[in-house]
């Protein structure tokens, strides 16, 4: 059990043919489609981004201070290079599983221009704050990082500027994350 539970990829593979095969056994409730499985995929990026994100706000940011300066290069050189790995690629490809389910339902445009009624309306607002997400992730928060975390050349000047910059862009998200949740979660378009 604990070589199973140790390998994190095959846990990951016995976890996706579990998904299939509950899938099997109730695609008379709940088709099994293009649509069903990017609303699944998009449901477990979702959550794998703002998870990160609530895990980057709610633990690693807060606790760093108090963490030894000889342990600190521990998270910083090893745990949130990988955090951040995924925190980006999870908001990518929660945007673009998103989409795909926007595109395919008929519904992109109306969303995104905010020119539907009701339920319509409410996705696009979601999908609006999911992307100013995105943005910050890509185009803030980890250049920043990148510089705070010596993944790439920086002086201590550009470090010290950087690190506002990325609080003040994942706190924003934080508060983004809110509403974008509601809107997503009510919006029950199907």
């Amino acid at each position: 059990m604990a070589k199973f539970f140790g390998n994190l990829h095959l846990v990951l593979v016995v976890g996706l043919l579990l998904t299939v095969a509950v899938m099997a056994q109730f695609a008379g409730v709940s088709p099994i489609n293009v649509s069903s499985a990017f609303r699944w995929l998009h449901v477990f990026f979702g959550v794998l981004w703002i998870g990160l994100l609530y895990y980057l706000n709610f633990v690693q940011v807060p606790t760093m201070p108090s963490v030894p300066a000889e342990l600190k290069k521990g998270v910083t050189g090893y745990i949130a290079p990988k955090v951040f790995f995924f925190f980006r690629y999870a908001a990518l490809l929660t945007v673009i599983t998103g989409l795909v389910i926007a595109i395919d339902a008929g519904y992109a445009h109306q969303a995104f221009t905010l020119s539907g009624e009701g339920t319509v309306n409410l996705i696009g607002i979601g999908m609006w704050m999911a992307l100013i997400m995105f943005i910050n992730v890509w185009a803030i928060i980890w250049p920043a990082q990148k510089k705070i975390l010596g993944l790439i050349e920086a002086t201590d000047e550009e470090k010290a500027a950087a690190a506002p910059r990325a609080l003040a862009a994942s706190r924003t998200n934080l508060l983004l994350s809110l509403p974008m949740l509601y809107c997503m979660v009510s919006a029950n378009l199907g």
